[in-house]
């Protein structure tokens, strides 16, 4: 059996009468799911990367397919008799349909092993943040140019298509959303900072918000005076995809920020701009150096689109393109000063309670800071702006991680008396500020990194951020090693059947590291991450084992008789759970390994479940020429309609119409465009406007729905419903059916108040339904005007 998830996959095995075969499926744009071709067998993975080892060939499950009878998602089952091949591979739609895979369905992955090599490093994440500088430059490469002496910003039609080019000069994009998720979601607060300083003097709205909270709060019905720059890593974060969808769904532009090329987001956005090579694979849970990325390529884009707007600063421009090309030599700096970050990272494991605080945009540094500390160090942490933090928490006494590269003037000299301020409620300061600077004397510690341009200087308190939460990782989980060696001995011993031979013998194993961990618990070491009970059972069963406290006492204060067996069992359990509590392994982050990744699905399929919907869907349009303003209008009609009672679709190429299909009344009913096929009249109104419109025939007095289709904001089809509108309907209903419909609601009222004092809701059940619904509204108003109004 397969379950069957809304914007997610499904993976199941066949009965067991079958049990040769594997069966995938996949609906809606959810996690994406791929099957390599590998030698006599298959590999499915959620990404590329899970496939280069064994085969560099695969097919991809598309969630998002629609057959032509409107059944969305597909089936995959694949035979052991035919693993790694293509006649193994039968394609289902979700209907049943028969979707064969063919050697055009094949990609070929553009990764290799290279790409997921460790080179060397102990982890992933320390070599990528190595490769930081490196993934900056190759973002920067061939989009500076570079004429005497003068620097300009270059991006080509693969990033802005020239359409979107001309509905920026021509002023029709008029709002910017950056979204992403994480770690994305912080770098799109650098890309619109960007955006805001390069357009200061034109009047687009820009803002940065989750892709969650845009789909979730923000969307609008019409958004094709939005453009939406989606920014991801892998390209196949859900949350963002889905939002992607649904902006374009609703008219919306779409630019994405991204490392992988062929990725979901890169098929979905009108432009891309790609990280590094477009191929920078990160292998590491906690993703460092895409962030670097994708801060380079949000200030090329802010630039770009700043000059296609006609507001472009050619000085200023220079200025921040020299700053950014060179910034990866600073970046390297930063990196070759790790010995010192890691002095500073070791006041990090006593304390139990952390922050990061920045102000201006080292506020940026310490979101993103906060988020890798978080992951590599299993800690809750706050963030706060710099001066916020001695009105919040202070009492905790945490350790304060302050992000102050680049500021200079009374700016620094304000967070040095912050600074102050801390130490002097006990807190724990540590300093990321630029050479030179000696106003934060009173922090514990202080990081320096180079001088660079101000604007892109928390750039690097970012990447010392990074470097401190690995060092700091380690210095917890080498506190781990304590507990390691202790429970080594224990183990060093199992198969010895004297059990007081073998506590003897114990004792004499166990006491050198028993020392330290006494050591380190007076010392206050451990109380950062090593839960109270823990350390209370570990030094007390340790005292047991080492033959300070006599085992009679035992029962006393455990419940059980203690007996060597009993006392040994009990430590090995606590210095277990002592070490599982420590270790930080820093490539595999605690969270993703417990749980499956799902994303957000924003369902509409409410929407199509509407009579009307259903009725142009029955009709033969596709649910994916359906905007979703369509949707809503057809759903909020529904309560005024009657009957249906007959159809007729059409064709649309440019300015001609043609009849594809009739039902039901419609049979009996010549068509115009028969002898015209020109689109004009109400049919090329509500194409032109690309909205639901509801039209009576001057003739024949027939009442009829048109609903246009669209793909890719283009029409290209029309379904035409015969209808038949209740004739008396209550004025409460009449009210929310007008409000969802064109806002004739709201146009009425207005017309009607333009003369007199207020509108009276109850004059609607007096005036025919279906006049509300056709008659233009300044003629509507009339039946609400005094005898004496114009």
């Amino acid at each position: 059996t397969v379950d069957r998830f809304e914007g997610s996959v499904a993976i199941g095995a066949c009965a067991a009468a079958d049990p040769g075969r594997l069966l995938l499926a996949q609906r809606g744009s959810g996690q994406a799911l791929y099957v390599g071709l590998a030698e006599d067998a298959f590999v499915v993975a959620s990404e590329p990367y899970g496939l280069v080892e064994e085969t560099n060939r695969y097919v991809r499950l598309d969630g998002e397919a629609v057959t032509e009878s409107g059944s969305q998602g597909q089936v995959m089952v694949l035979a052991q008799a035919g693993a790694g091949t293509l006649a193994g591979m039968r394609r289902l739609a979700y209907d049943g349909a028969e979707l064969p895979v063919t050697e055009g369905d094949v990609v070929t992955a553009e990764i290799t092993t290279r790409d997921i090599d460790r080179a060397g490093f102990p982890h992933f994440l320390l070599k990528e943040i190595g490769e930081s500088p490196q993934s900056f430059r190759k973002t920067l490469r061939g989009k500076i140019a570079e004429r005497d002496g003068r620097l300009s910003v270059s991006v080509g039609d693969e990033t802005l298509p020239p359409a979107l080019r001309a509905r920026l000069a021509r002023g029709e994009i008029k709002r910017i959303d950056v979204i992403g998720q994480g770690t994305a979601a912080v770098a799109g607060q650098s890309v619109a900072a960007a955006l805001t300083s390069a357009l200061a003097s034109s009047p687009m709205r820009v803002r940065s918000l989750p892709a969650t909270e845009l789909s979730g709060f923000e969307l609008d019905d019409d958004m094709s005076d939005a453009l939406v720059i989606a920014i991801s890593q892998s390209g196949t974060t859900t949350d963002t995809n889905r939002t992607v969808d649904l902006v374009r769904a609703r008219g919306g532009s779409v630019i994405g920020i991204v490392n992988r090329r062929n990725s979901d987001l890169v098929e979905k956005a009108d432009g891309v701009l790609y990280t590094s090579d477009g191929r920078d694979v990160e292998m590491s849970v906690a993703s460092t150096k895409a962030f670097y990325a994708q801060l380079a390529a949000g200030q090329l884009l802010a630039l770009a689109i700043a000059n296609e707007v006609g507001v472009g600063d050619a000085g200023r421009e220079h200025t921040l393109l020299a700053a950014l090309r060179s910034l990866p030599a600073a970046m390297e700096e930063v990196l070759a000063r790790r010995v010192d970050i890691a002095a500073a990272a070791r006041l990090a494991p006593p304390r139990r309670s952390w922050a990061v605080v920045g102000n201006g945009s080292n506020r940026i540094a310490a979101s993103e800071i906060r988020i890798k500390l978080s992951e590599l160090c299993y800690k809750s942490i706050a963030c706060d702006a710099t001066e916020d933090k001695k009105h919040i928490d202070l009492s905790s006494e945490p350790l304060i991680f302050v992000c102050a590269a680049g500021l200079d003037g009374a700016t620094a000299d304000d967070v040095a008396k912050e600074v102050a301020i801390y130490k002097a409620h006990k807190a724990a300061p540590v300093v990321v500020a630029t050479d030179g600077e000696a106003r934060f004397g009173a922090a514990l510690a202080v990081i320096h990194v180079p001088e660079v341009h101000p604007a892109v200087a928390f750039v690097l308190s970012t990447m010392a951020g990074h470097l401190f939460g690995y060092e700091a990782a380690l210095a917890i989980d080498a506190q781990a090693l304590l507990f390691r060696e202790a429970r080594a001995a224990v183990e060093s011993l199992v198969g010895e059947e004297d059990s007081d031979r073998y506590l003897d013998r114990l004792r004499e194993l166990i006491q050198p590291p028993a020392m330290r961990i006494f050591s380190a618990l007076r010392a206050g070491d451990l109380n950062g991450h090593m839960e109270a009970s823990t350390a209370e059972r570990v030094a007390s069963l340790l005292r047991y084992t080492a033959g300070i406290v006599p085992l009679e006492a035992y029962q006393v204060e455990y419940g059980k008789v203690g007996t060597p067996a009993v006392l040994i069992e009990d430590l090995t359990s606590a210095l277990t759970t002592a070490i599982e509590e420590l270790t930080r392994p820093i490539d595999a982050i605690k969270h993703q390994a417990k749980t499956v990744t799902v994303g957000i699905s924003r369902s509409e399929d409410v929407l199509f479940r509407a009579p009307l919907v259903a009725e142009v869907l029955a009709a033969g349009a596709g649910r994916d020429r359906l905007s979703y303003k369509a949707l809503r209008t057809l759903r909020n009609l529904g309560p005024s309609v009657e009957s249906v009672n007959g159809y007729t679709r059409y064709r649309i190429d440019g300015r001609t119409i043609t009849v594809v299909d009739k039902g039901g009344v419609a049979l009996e009913i010549p068509s115009r465009t028969k002898a015209n096929n020109e689109l004009r009249g109400t049919k090329h109104r509500a194409a032109y406007e690309r909205e639901v419109t509801v039209a009576r025939g001057a003739s024949d007095g027939r009442t009829v729905i048109l609903v246009p289709e669209t793909k890719d904001n283009e029409v290209t089809g029309m379904t035409l419903l015969h209808v038949h509108f209740a004739e008396v309907l209550p004025v409460d209903v009449v009210r929310e059916v007008l409000m969802g419909y064109r806002n004739r609601y709201d146009a009425l009222v207005d017309a009607v108040t333009e003369t007199e004092p207020s509108f009276d809701d109850a004059r609607l059940g007096e005036v025919p339904f279906v006049d509300l619904m056709v008659e233009p509204v300044h003629v509507l108003a009339r039946h609400w005007r005094s005898p004496q109004a114009p």
